[in-house]
């Protein structure tokens, strides 16, 4: 089975087999540092293993939003079924019928009124 595997400077490893596991012991910081690294690595060049392409895919939605990327098109008609707040990161997931985002607090990002207002009905919950 494939994993993330996040190594920190001073050593110390830890293994997600799914990025929303990170997201609730990772940091604001730690998530800048790791989009840092993956850009480094591969730029805007689409990995080939599963798990980095994963990675890559989610990060690069996450911080760096485009209106003429698939995942914002594909989000037309898809009712929202879990909207949460991992505060510690600053990160939104949103899990659609068939698929899910990350999304930073602080940025704008090109959802459309329809997938806005199915957020808002669903209301949001938080990590703590």
């Amino acid at each position: 089975m494939g994993y993330f595997q996040i190594i920190r400077a001073g050593g110390s490893s830890k293994r997600y087999s799914l990025m929303i596991r990170m997201l609730q012991t990772i940091d604001k910081e730690d998530m800048e540092t790791l989009w840092k690294l993956v850009k480094a690595k591969h730029g805007n060049t689409r990995p080939e293993e599963q798990y980095e392409r994963v990675l890559w895919g989610d990060l690069k939605v996450m911080f760096e939003p485009d209106i003429k990327s698939e995942v914002w098109r594909s989000l037309q008609g898809y009712k929202v079924t879990v909207w949460k707040l991992f505060y510690s990161c600053g990160v939104h997931f949103v899990r659609f019928q068939n698929l899910h985002i990350y999304m930073l607090v602080e940025k704008t990002y090109p959802l459309t009124p329809a997938t806005i207002t199915y957020m808002l009905n669903k209301k949001l919950q938080a990590d703590h």
